[in-house]
């Protein structure tokens, strides 16, 4: 005994609700379980056919919804994941510079000055900070002063924030400090320690206290100084 059409569909669309998604693409049409009849269709079937399309058609689209809903405990993909399932690698931050080290007191006669003044250059101009040469002597009084002030906290913030310091011991007998004073303050006569020159990272000095004069050699005269050419 053949079922008619509309009850055909209806059993088809509960097997399918029963036993769960559709393996087939969505969108294809769902095979007929029963074969058109050959004979003359009876008014019946003709009127029960848009009935079972839309039924069929129900049945699609139930299997697409649950096609597309996450099964339970299945992790969503991750954002800015390719296709294959490989998550994106986060783009690294660059940190800030750390603050610059702030030489000690007094002066090292052994040192090798030109080297040491290239050294802050090149540091200077990556980390966007301004180099501050300090040319003095162990046995003056007003560098060591002014390396009372550079100790204290807030002007040690200064300098290390905004300048690489570079000490040169102008006190000795070395000729090759002489001669990076006389590079970087080239006006000559009579040198009043310290002598503190800043120093673009390019190489250009930006002022020269041989020339404008020591500021007072205090914490508030030092720190004024050293905000006025930090930038």
């Amino acid at each position: 005994m053949r079922l008619p059409l509309v009850a055909a569909a209806v059993v088809a669309a509960g097997l399918t609700a029963a036993c769960g998604p559709s393996t087939q693409p969505v969108g294809s049409a769902a095979p007929s379980s029963a074969a058109p009849s050959a004979e003359p269709s009876a008014p019946e079937s003709a009127t029960a056919s848009p009935e079972a399309s839309a039924t069929a058609s129900a049945s699609a689209s139930a299997s697409a919804s649950a096609s597309a809903t996450p099964r339970p405990g299945s992790s969503p993909a991750r954002a800015g994941s390719a296709a294959t399932g490989t998550a994106a690698k986060p783009s690294r931050t660059s940190s800030a510079a750390k603050p610059a080290t702030v030489p000690g007191p007094g002066y090292d006669s052994s040192a090798d000055a030109q080297k040491l003044v290239d050294a802050a250059l090149r540091t200077a101009k990556a980390e966007g900070r301004t180099v501050l040469l300090d040319f003095g002597a162990n046995w003056c009084g007003n560098c060591k002063a002014a390396d009372k002030v550079f100790a204290q906290p807030q002007t040690a913030a200064i300098l290390g924030n905004s300048y690489q310091l570079v000490k040169i011991d102008i006190g000795g007998n070395s000729s090759a400090n002489s001669a990076l004073l006389r590079k970087y303050s080239p006006s000559g006569g009579t040198y009043t320690m310290p002598v503190l020159v800043v120093v673009s990272p390019s190489g250009t000095v930006r002022t020269d206290t041989h020339v404008t004069g020591n500021p007072p050699l205090t914490a508030e005269g030092i720190n004024s100084f050293l905000r006025q050419w930090a930038s």
